[in-house]
C-alpha cells in the first residue's frame, strides 16, 4: 500500500500530466496516445520490472508446482476487464460520438487477434490448447489498443493484433534472460504490448479516425499513412522517456521502502513456504489436497491393470514432470 500511494504520485501522475495536460511537453511535441499507453502500460511495465528486480526471485521450492490454480477464474476475470477496456478506451473519446465505437471496434479486433495469435504461437510447442494463453494474448491486445484505438483505422488492428501477439509472447522469455520473476508477465503484456500500440500510431493514425470525435475535425496530425514521417521518432523519444522514468522511479522507491524497519518487501522464508494467505489471513480461498493429477502415482498396482495405465511411464503419472521424475528416483533408492 505504500509503494502504490507513492508510485501514483511520483510516477503515474507525473507521466500523466506529460501527454494529457495541455501544457505538457508531451502534449506540445504532438505525442498521439489515445487513453494512456505511456502512463498506464509502459509505466506499469517497466515499473513491474524495476519491482521484480528489488523483490528477487521466489525459492525454487515454490517454483516447482508452479501452474494456474483455477483457470475458470482467470477466464472470468478476462472477460471482466475486456467489458470495462471498453468503458476505458471508448470513454477517452469523451463522448457518445463515432470514434469512441471506433475505439471500441478496435478493441474488440485488436483482442480477438492477438489471443488467437498468442494460441497459435503457444500451441505450435504444445500441440495442445490453451485458455491462459487465450487470456494472456487478450488481455496483451487489450494493452495494444489502448494508445491507439482512437487513431488507427480497423484494418490496422487486425495487423496490431498479430504483431501484438507475437511480440507480447515471445517477450515473456525476457523475465528467464535477466533472471528476474515477473510471475504475471506484466512488462510483457503491458509494457512491452504498450510499445508496440504507440508504435503503431506513428505508423497508421490517421485524421479521418481523430475526427469522428466531432470535436478535432480538419485535424492533420497522423503517422505515416498521412506521410507525417516525423511521428515516429516523437513516439519513440516519449516511449523512452516514460519507460526509463517509470523504471528509474520505481527501483528507488522499492529499495526506499525496502530499508525502512517494518515495510520490508519480502516476506521471510517460512512465510514464503507457508503462503500469504496462511501467514498473514490464517486461511485459504483453496483449502484443499489435489489428487487427481497424481492420482496414478499413489494408487497402489492391481492385477489386470488396464492397457491406458500400463502404457503411462511411471515418470508421467504425475500432472509434472518434475514430480514424476521425483517419485521414479525414489521408488528406486527404496528398491
Amino acid at each position: 500500500m505504500v509503494f502504490t500511494f507513492w508510485w501514483a504520485t511520483l510516477v503515474y501522475c507525473p507521466i500523466t500530466c506529460w501527454i494529457w495536460n495541455s501544457n505538457g511537453w508531451a502534449y506540445k511535441y504532438g505525442v498521439l496516445d489515445y487513453a494512456g499507453g505511456g502512463p498506464v502500460e509502459i509505466a506499469s511495465g517497466c515499473s513491474a520490472l524495476a519491482y521484480s528486480m528489488v523483490l528477487g526471485k521466489r525459492q525454487e521450492k515454490m517454483m516447482l508446482n508452479f501452474r494456474p490454480h483455477n483457470v475458470s477464474l482467470i477466464t472470468l476475470g478476462t472477460v471482466l476487464l475486456w467489458f470495462g477496456w471498453l468503458g476505458f478506451n471508448g470513454g477517452s473519446a469523451f463522448g457518445a460520438n463515432l470514434r469512441a465505437v471506433m475505439a471500441c471496434w478496435n478493441s474488440c479486433l485488436t483482442a480477438m487477434v492477438a489471443a488467437a495469435t498468442w494460441c497459435l504461437l503457444d500451441f505450435r510447442l504444445a500441440r495442445k490448447w490453451s485458455m491462459v494463453g487465450w487470456c494472456s494474448g487478450c488481455i496483451s491486445g487489450l494493452v495494444a489498443a489502448t494508445p491507439a484505438s482512437g487513431f488507427i483505422p480497423l484494418w490496422a488492428s487486425v495487423l496490431l493484433g498479430v504483431v501484438t501477439g507475437v511480440v507480447a509472447n515471445f517477450a515473456t522469455k525476457i523475465k528467464f534472460w535477466i533472471q528476474i520473476d515477473d510471475s504475471m508477465d506484466v512488462f510483457a503484456e503491458h509494457g512491452i504490448a504498450g510499445v508496440v500500440g504507440l508504435l503503431f500510431n506513428a505508423l497508421f493514425a490517421t485524421p479521418t479516425v481523430i475526427g469522428l470525435d466531432g470535436v478535432n475535425t480538419g485535424v492533420l496530425t497522423g503517422g505515416w499513412l498521412v506521410h507525417n514521417y516525423r511521428q515516429l521518432y516523437i513516439q519513440v523519444a516519449y516511449i523512452l522517456a516514460c519507460g526509463t522514468y517509470a523504471f528509474l522511479m520505481s527501483a528507488i522507491l522499492a529499495y526506499g521502502i525496502n530499508i525502512v524497519p517494518g515495510l520490508k518487501l519480502r516476506a521471510d522464508e517460512a512465510a514464503e513456504l507457508l503462503g500469504m494467505d496462511d501467514d498473514q489471513l490464517g486461511e485459504f480461498a483453496y483449502d484443499y489436497v489435489e489428487v487427481r493429477r497424481d492420482y496414478l502415482a499413489w494408487t497402489p498396482a492391481k492385477e489386470g491393470m488396464s492397457q491406458v495405465e500400463e502404457r503411462i511411464e511411471p515418470s508421467d503419472r504425475h500432472g509434472i514432470r518434475e514430480h514424476g521424475e521425483m517419485a521414479s528416483l525414489s521408488g528406486a533408492s527404496g528398491m
